[in-house]
């Protein structure tokens, strides 16, 4: 009975083998656990690959997103079939799927089932849906669910994993190697699109906002820090924000650097007088200053090849190249028309005669114009026959040999009458035409004049088009400033489009003897082409495009 206490006794003493006790009583959590974290590995895998799946199927979409017809059928199909994934971790081996191949008819946007495009878009419960190629800006992409299997929380009673994912992606864009100015839609209330073919070569007048100051002292219709229909500014961009860094972008061949974003552009009002010296360099006139913008010997701006202007300089080799008393100056003989309806048939009454601005315009410093609704748009009537009958072209070419020229704008067909810059690029066609000429003195003028043609104050120009931009066309943003509420530097501007405009004459004070005024030196004078045709690539010609798309979510 002793010995058998003392076994009972020892056994209940006895210490050995307790862990294993321990191990099994846990042993059914630990499992749990471990196969917890396996599977919720893989539901976490799964997950991150169908997100990765949808955020690159909405990117591949958004890059279609360009506003043409089709795009909305593009962007679908560049979801489905630019988009490879193969799964590894869920349930199955195929690759992730948007779905079907999506065929629509052109210029239609609608609702797909894995696959929808928005107008506007803040949230996924605040959007506007699109409705059409164009209003697309923004596509949501939902990749079909995929499943992941439980393998050891299913003993748990854990219901197996379904994932769902979802991507929104949009295109910013932007333009580059384009001098960075802005106009104000000068029809906003009636045309808030500006549509391009209501303006195509008419002449506008754009008054630069000087945020206060005005250009050159005594012009007093400059738009003291406001924005209206015709009233330009510039933009900013990523070669810097001060007048050095603007008047670089107007004035130099090679620009530094200059992309505008088209959604949310950064405005800032329209610079000094100086600034506008920098555009001037494009004609062959070069201001004294211009060093920090232009280099050593202004060879960073060279002048159009065809730099013909209204204005004349003295024959002397010693004359200036500013426009001043000793160098481009008014002439004595100057186009100067009464009436919108004149037709200056005397060419020895003229001299020199460049291109002109329209006859509504020509008139007076405000002119009598109304094109579109807004006294800053012309007509498009400029005095073709007293250009013709001055630049002797009379039986050499007639308007509608040149009108029948477009130079690649579309906008430009089926005239019967040139535009400015048809006549333009005529000529730089014919460089024989531009040649310098002497002007013979009026009655009691002892200075020799010469006009201008190919550039005067350097020993060539820039041939327009080719592999480089035209220094006498600008593509200029149009903004609905009204609706904007724009002014003094105003961020986060919509831009309407980009538009194509032909420089007519230097920026210059044309004063006549009697006093009267004819031209402001901080008005801007342009010719309306064409839509913006945008290029892509460094040697597409006038401009280049760059889309990026990005995640919204």
């Amino acid at each position: 009975m002793a010995s058998a206490l003392k076994r009972i006794n020892r056994f209940r003493k006895e210490q050995g083998g307790a862990v294993a006790a321990t191990y099994a009583l846990a042993l059914v959590p630990l499992i749990a656990m471990a196969g917890l974290g396996y599977d919720y590995a893989r539901m976490a895998g799964m997950d991150s690959e169908l997100q990765n799946g949808a955020d690159q199927a909405a990117l591949a979409a958004a890059t279609q997103l360009d506003g043409k017809d089709g795009a909305c059928a593009r962007a679908g199909n560049a979801a489905i079939g630019l988009v490879s994934n193969s799964t590894l971790l869920a349930d199955g081996g195929g690759a992730l799927s948007v779905g079907t191949a999506i065929t629509v008819a052109n210029d239609q946007c609608g609702v797909f089932a894995d696959i929808r495009f928005f107008d506007e878009y803040e949230s996924r419960t605040n959007f506007t849906l699109a409705t059409t190629d164009e209003d697309a800006n923004y596509v949501e992409v939902t990749l079909d669910g995929r499943r992941v299997t439980y393998s050891l929380v299913a003993v748990a009673g854990v219901a197996n994993a379904d994932g769902v994912a979802l991507a929104v992606a949009g295109l910013g864009s932007a333009i580059c190697k384009v001098p960075p100015v802005m106009m104000c839609n000068p029809n906003e209330g009636t045309d808030p699109e500006f549509i391009v073919a209501n303006y195509v070569g008419k002449g506008i007048r754009l008054i630069a906002n000087v945020n206060g100051k005005n250009g050159g002292g005594d012009d007093a219709d400059e738009v003291a820090g406001s924005y209206g229909p015709g009233v330009f500014g510039f933009l900013e961009t990523n070669a810097g924000p001060g007048a050095i860094d603007t008047a670089r972008t107007l004035g130099r061949q090679a620009l530094p650097g200059n992309c505008v974003a088209l959604d949310g552009a950064d405005v800032k009002p329209g610079q000094q007088v100086s600034v506008l010296d920098a555009l001037n360099t494009r004609f062959g006139i070069y201001e004294n200053g211009l060093n920090n913008v232009c280099g050593t010997n202004d060879a960073l701006c060279p002048a159009a090849a065809n730099s013909r202007i209204d204005l004349v300089r003295s024959a002397s080799n010693g004359a200036s190249c500013r426009v001043s008393s000793q160098g481009f100056q008014v002439g004595e003989r100057p186009y100067r028309p009464t009436s919108p309806t004149d037709d200056l048939t005397d060419s020895s009454n003229i001299q020199p005669m460049g291109y002109p601005r329209d006859k509504c315009h020509a008139v007076s410093l405000a002119g009598v114009c109304s094109g579109n609704g807004n006294a800053r748009v012309g007509d498009g009537n400029w005095d073709r026959t007293a250009y013709y009958a001055t630049n002797n072209y009379s039986g050499t070419v007639t308007p509608s040999d040149v009108a029948a020229q477009t130079y690649g704008y579309p906008e430009l067909e089926n005239r019967t009458l040139p535009t400015r810059y048809q006549q333009y690029r005529w000529e730089a066609a014919n460089p024989s035409l531009l040649a310098p000429k002497n002007i013979s003195n009026p009655p009691g003028n002892n200075v020799d004049f010469k006009q201008q043609g190919t550039p005067l104050c350097t020993a060539a120009g820039q041939v327009p088009a080719g592999s480089t931009p035209d220094r006498r066309v600008l593509s200029i943003a149009i903004i609905n400033c009204t609706a904007e509420g724009l002014g003094a530097n105003t961020t986060d501007a919509d831009i309407e489009k980009f538009v194509d405009v032909f420089l007519v004459e230097p920026t210059a004070r044309r004063v006549a003897p009697d006093g009267t005024k004819y031209t402001n030196n901080s008005d801007v004078y342009v010719e309306v082409i064409g839509a913006t045709t945008v290029g892509g690539g460094g040697t597409a010609g006038q401009q280049v495009r760059k889309d990026v798309p990005y995640l919204i979510e």
